[in-house]
């Protein structure tokens, strides 16, 4: 299973109010995965992987609300639920019938989340570290560098020497591979400079209390679940990891060694694992 850089084909759709960013690999006619990214993440984040899953499948990287090219939520609300809400709008709008979802740290909750509301619409699942339950220590030390981030940048160089300080995943990249991720991330700035396209009002939802019972979403999931562990990761830590191997219907867990909070997913560990789960050659 071989990764590729081909750009996914821009895409937007109307969900209730928002107008959401997804980009597209494949065409329909074939099964559908929608991948999901994390906290401060886009669509963009998964240009590498897209392309192993052709043709066999139909890929759909989703700018969540508040993140990339997609509107910003006008209520401000950065619930889950909101979430989930839209990844529900977009396979309605879309027309799928059944789909899979690659979910990473926050995309994981999101994607987690979705299945067990939706059981029946979900064929595989992949939950790249992330549980149920977060370490209160990774959580924190998250938390804290989006609260400190920098409002505005001078320079593109900047925002990727922030994204290498704060994402230890992100420092196997080339400089320009690097700039390119960061690139996706920003935009100008009318007073100058660069500024996140990301909703200041994301950082503040982070503070609010979501009073959900994850652990009956993932009970409830009924599809085939790969439940990938960075073997360092501060945020999903073995004892919930195996808890969840325990409790869901069918989960299987692929640690990945010497890696942190999150896995790029391009780590050999984790890929024999999705291509074994997607049955891909």
């Amino acid at each position: 299973m071989n990764t590729g850089t081909p750009q996914g084909t821009d895409r937007f759709v109307r969900v209730g109010s928002l107008r959401l960013h997804y980009l597209e690999w494949g065409a329909p006619g074939v099964p559908a995965v929608v991948m999901v990214h994390g906290l401060t993440g886009n669509a963009h984040n998964f240009d590498l992987l897209a392309p192993a899953f052709l043709p066999a499948y139909r890929v759909l990287s989703l700018d969540v609300r508040g993140r990339g090219d997609s509107d910003w939520a006008q209520d401000a609300d950065y619930t889950t639920r909101a979430y989930v809400g839209d990844l529900e709008g977009l396979r309605v709008a879309l027309a799928l019938e059944r789909l899979s979802l690659i979910g990473t740290s926050m995309g994981g909750r999101i994607s987690l989340a979705y299945a067990g509301l939706y059981p029946q619409r979900v064929e595989r699942l992949v939950l790249n570290d992330i549980g149920p339950e977060v370490d209160p220590r990774g959580a924190a030390r998250i938390f804290g560098y989006v609260a400190e981030a920098p409002g505005r940048f001078q320079r593109l160089d900047e925002v990727a020497d922030w994204y290498h300080q704060n994402y230890p995943f992100l420092r196997g990249l080339g400089r320009q591979e690097l700039l390119a991720y960061a690139g996706y991330a920003v935009r100008p700035d009318p007073a100058g400079g660069l500024t996140w396209k990301m909703d200041p009002a994301v950082r503040q939802a982070l503070s609010r209390p979501q009073p959900e019972d994850a652990w009956a979403w993932a009970r409830a999931i009924t599809a085939p679940t790969l439940l990938i562990r960075g073997a360092e990761s501060d945020i999903l830590s073995p004892a919930i990891a195996h808890r969840m191997v325990a409790e869901m219907k069918s989960c299987r867990l692929a640690e990945v060694p010497g890696v942190g909070h999150a896995p790029s997913l391009a780590e050999p560990q984790a890929l024999s694992a999705i291509k074994e789960l997607f049955g891909l050659a």
